[in-house]
């Protein structure tokens, strides 16, 4: 998180009020997330039970193209937008706890499906304390 943080801090313009430390969490945890899931999804398309994977594999695509893009418009500050940035984090959190949700299910039986889920809440729990910071 530290290049994270350092990009924020050398943005030339004011940020404005937003919670540095949040917007930096949520931007790592993001990134963390959608290669954690697209890892957990490849995973899954090993696993014998195959079939019985689609949710979840479903799932953990959804949710890392979702974490993706959130984190990279969290990365972008320049036209900044409020109403957008909250949509994306709404849809993020969203994603992330599905995702978590559909691992969970899983993680009894596959390693991959636990540390997924764990990330997944993770980047839930980091858009949603973002998003309650924006006021």
């Amino acid at each position: 998180m530290t290049h994270i943080s350092s990009m924020l801090d050398a943005y030339p313009r004011d940020l404005g009020d937003i919670d540095r430390d949040k917007l930096a969490e949520c931007i790592a945890a993001c990134f963390e997330c959608a290669p954690t899931c697209t890892s957990c999804a490849d995973s899954c398309l090993s696993e014998d039970m195959v079939a019985e994977l689609g949710k979840c594999i479903r799932t953990n695509l959804d949710c890392a193209d979702l974490c993706l893009t959130t984190g990279n418009v969290l990365s972008r500050h320049t036209g900044y937008d409020a109403n957008l940035t909250r949509a994306v984090l709404t849809a993020c959190e969203t994603a992330c706890r599905s995702c978590a949700e559909e691992c969970e299910k899983h993680a009894d039986m596959h390693e991959h499906c636990r540390i997924c889920a764990e990330m997944c809440r993770r980047c839930e729990t980091a858009c949603r304390d973002l998003a309650a910071s924006l006021g």
